[in-house]
């Protein structure tokens, strides 16, 4: 064999080779990013009409899927279903105002919080209800393994309800507290007072702070956990974060909130 020939073949397998490393890369580029949301939990995430999913963290996903050259393939799930997804690997990550908790990060990873939560009591109008200490002997409910239900087994007694009910629906709550099968709806206060802006007969009667974090939820040491975590301190950063929050919360965040200061992937809920 020449030299010449020894060449040619030598470049020709050069570019073979880049070639393909140029479209395995690409391929996988565009991979759409598999999300699960729970669909009705407006302003953070709704399925509307049409099938197409829209909402404030909706935003936010389908923001770090342009970034990473892909899309976000959102799939609607019940809300207990999202965590087998996302324990599965089934799902790149999961969206549904979760909240970072110690006993999540033993077998979940999450993103940084992009949002300080609050819970809200969702009363009848001219109930008595005014604070958490009106709950005692009353009938409550909240959403199946989510962190209002957490925060209200955890103090039980503390609060002296009556009875608990555990909801698979959002809907379904809302529905028996118009129709007064329970007193009080705990729930994180945007989604509640979202949900009261558009039915009558209800209000949120106190709010409560308790520091929880909302983030994205994703398989346990995800090989896309710190890709996306830098996104989203890019769009802190850069006033995407900014400009999402106030189009869905119609106010501007807090200078010093989660939603602007950029932090790394949490380890605690602490």
């Amino acid at each position: 064999m020449t030299n010449t020939t020894r060449r040619t073949f030598g470049l020709a397998a050069i570019f073979a080779l880049g070639f393909g490393m140029t479209a395995a890369t690409t391929a996988f580029a565009q991979d759409a990013l598999k999300v699960g949301s729970y669909p009705a939990n407006p302003p953070w995430e709704n399925k509307t009409e049409s099938g197409a999913f829209e909402g404030f963290e909706v935003d936010i996903v389908n923001e770090i899927a342009k970034r990473m050259g892909t899309t976000a393939e959102i799939n609607g799930m019940d809300f207990k279903a999202l965590f087998v997804a996302s324990a599965s690997s089934r799902v790149d990550m999961v969206i549904s105002s979760l909240t970072i908790t110690n006993e999540r990060l033993e077998s979940q990873s999450f993103t940084q919080p992009y949002v300080e939560g609050a819970l809200g009591i969702g009363v009848k109008e001219g109930s008595d209800i005014t604070s958490a200490e009106g709950l005692k002997g009353k009938i409550v409910g909240s959403i199946a393994t989510s962190f209002p239900e957490s925060w209200l087994k955890e103090r039980e007694a503390e609060l002296g309800y009556a009875e608990y009910k555990s909801y698979d629906t959002t809907a379904n709550m809302l529905t028996d507290l118009a129709n007064g099968r329970i007193d009080a709806a705990v729930n994180d206060v945007v989604g509640l007072r979202y949900a009261f802006a558009q039915m009558q007969g209800l209000a949120v009667a106190t709010e409560i702070k308790t520091g929880e974090k909302f983030a994205i939820m994703m398989p346990k040491g995800s090989d896309k956990l710190e890709a996306v975590n830098q996104i989203i301190s890019d769009m802190k950063t850069d006033g995407t974060m900014a400009a999402i929050y106030e189009k869905w919360l119609g106010v501007a965040p807090a200078a010093d909130s989660f939603t602007v200061t950029p932090m790394p992937v949490p380890t605690s809920a602490d």
